[in-house]
């Protein structure tokens, strides 16, 4: 029998989304849009799965981290990424506020 693996975060910029893998099996994702120097994260998802163990903070911290490397900034439209950057003031100097004209903007990407 072998042992799990640590979970793996990868982004999937075609699909314009970060996947996490454990055992090379999807666990979760986080979807975004770039607009300009912000990646705009409006969804965040596990698989039922995978629920309870804490794979959508690893997800959603390692994404924020590639933000931050990456030079862009983060807007919160997701409630998952949004109650993230409440609790982990770390990334407030990265971080724009959600505002109506970036819901319509959303709104209209997403079709």
């Amino acid at each position: 029998m072998t042992s799990p693996t640590a979970p793996t975060v990868e982004l999937a910029d075609l699909r314009h989304r970060y996947e996490i893998l454990v055992d090379g099996r999807l666990a979760g994702f986080t979807e975004y849009r770039d607009r300009d120097m912000q990646r705009v994260f409006f969804h965040t998802e596990t698989d039922e799965a995978f629920t309870g163990q804490g794979l959508a903070s690893v997800l959603v911290r390692q994404a924020l981290n590639d933000v931050r490397r990456s030079g862009m900034r983060i807007v919160p439209v997701c409630p998952y990424v949004a109650k993230f950057l409440r609790k982990h003031d770390e990334f407030a100097d990265i971080t724009d506020v959600v505002t109506p004209e970036i819901r319509h903007w959303l709104r209209t990407e997403l079709g």
